[in-house]
């Protein structure tokens, strides 16, 4: 199986390339940073575009969508939040999810079967809304969206898509005090990813396999 990563550099996209590449999976894992790792900045078409050249002709089982950035994190309501940052968080959150996709959208045809995994949170639904992280909590509930619509178009080609809330995970984003470690999350996803299908096209789950309200 052929599977792609983006944002493998850190956290829980590099956990997922080391449990499938330890599973024997051929795993394409991209940072913007490139070094080890296929050079990709998801908010970049033109590196979007680059990277999609590279793999002109392979077939992609699984698509992992994980690359995204939380810069709203200690902002205040009264003084923060500055248009900048809430175009840099949407550029990378759901513009750069919805290039990746369609830009692997023939290799992913090419796999006769292939998915799309959208590393979203439980900060994307509206059950959840205690204030606080506007940017963040938006880009994910429009990620959410995208990748819902994106199920519906997608399943006449046999692509199925699914959206994962990671849990609370220990890395520089969920930070020390988080509940599960990164091993934990990567091994929970992985089963997730296993499960999806044309019959569970457009879920929205948690690591652990509970459905999460929209």
């Amino acid at each position: 199986m052929h599977i792609v990563i983006t944002g493998a550099n850190r956290g829980i996209g590099h956990a997922l390339m080391s449990h499938y590449r330890a599973e024997g999976h051929v795993v394409t894992g991209t940072s913007r940073e490139g070094g080890a790792l296929a050079q990709l900045d998801v908010t970049d078409p033109a590196s979007v575009a680059a990277f999609a050249q590279a793999l002109e002709g392979r077939a992609v089982d699984l698509l992992v969508c994980n690359a995204g950035v939380y810069l709203d994190k200690h902002e205040t309501l009264t003084k923060g939040y500055p248009a900048q940052m809430w175009a840099d968080t949407f550029a990378a959150n759901v513009t750069g999810v919805f290039l990746s996709v369609q830009a692997l959208l023939p290799n992913l045809q090419a796999a006769q079967a292939g998915k799309i995994a959208i590393i979203s949170s439980q900060m994307a639904s509206h059950t959840r809304a205690p204030g606080g992280s506007y940017v963040y909590r938006a880009s994910k509930a429009a990620a959410l969206n995208l990748a819902r619509n994106l199920a519906a178009d997608l399943a006449p080609l046999q692509i199925a898509v699914g959206i994962y809330h990671p849990g609370w995970v220990r890395t520089d984003m969920g930070g020390d005090a988080a509940d599960i470690s990164v091993d934990e999350s990567a091994t929970g996803l992985m089963a997730r990813f296993a499960e999806l299908g044309p019959d569970s096209t457009g879920c929205f789950l948690t690591w652990d396999g509970r459905p999460h309200p929209y």
